[in-house]
């Protein structure tokens, strides 16, 4: 299996030279790390030429790297039910940066670039309806990146007054705000309300 996956790492390599900037095989996975200009040529050279088949798209999601000059990895998974072979193409994007959509290619790759433009930011350019699909029309913000604070911005409440659900700014309780994330395992390093009393001694009567 890794010498087939290491032959058409080799393959795609030669086949697509402008397009590849870099093919590996970590793990027993092949993955291929592309141009972003290049990926509906790409996209539609691995589903159309007959040594790799990948006529399955199984999903497209992101990553984010902050600390990158392009923070996002677009990712994309297909499947070769011909040759029994998955591979994974990775594109790098700066924040604002575009990619193409490939649902002329893939039409199932429509609600997942929906997903990854809801959770990441990220726009493709000539996607048939761009819109948030899973967050609320009026969401602020991406959930999946880095920055995004675990609260979110917003929150959403019934108003008696108008009648009905609005928003309004993330109010945090006290409590919430002064959790630790102490580890159950750890003791703390500080005294926790009352464990003063453990150290009294007691009263002789």
């Amino acid at each position: 299996m890794l010498e087939a996956l290491n032959d058409l790492k080799t393959l795609i390599e030669q086949k697509q030279p402008d397009a590849v900037r870099r093919a590996e095989v970590p793990g027993g996975e092949l993955v291929v790390h592309i141009v972003p200009a290049a990926i509906p040529s790409f996209v539609e050279f691995l589903r159309c030429n007959s040594q790799c088949l990948f006529t399955q798209m199984m999903d497209v999601t992101g990553a984010d790297y902050p600390g990158r000059a392009k923070r996002f990895e677009l990712i994309y998974h297909f499947l070769s039910m011909r040759l029994n072979q998955r591979i994974r193409v990775k594109v790098d994007l700066a924040e604002g940066e575009i990619a193409p959509s490939i649902t002329g290619i893939h039409p199932s790759a429509n609600w997942f670039e929906r997903e990854v433009f809801d959770m990441y930011g990220i726009r493709f350019s000539g996607h048939p309806d761009l819109r948030r699909l899973l967050t609320d029309y009026g969401f602020t913000g991406h959930p999946l990146r880095k920055d995004f604070p675990t609260s979110g911005y917003v929150e959403m409440h019934y108003d008696e007054v108008e009648k009905r659900c609005v928003y309004r700014p993330v109010s945090l309780t006290q409590e919430y705000r002064q959790f630790d994330f102490m580890s159950p395992w750890e003791g703390a390093k500080y005294i926790l309300p009352g464990d003063e009393k453990s150290d009294a001694k007691p009263e002789v009567k």
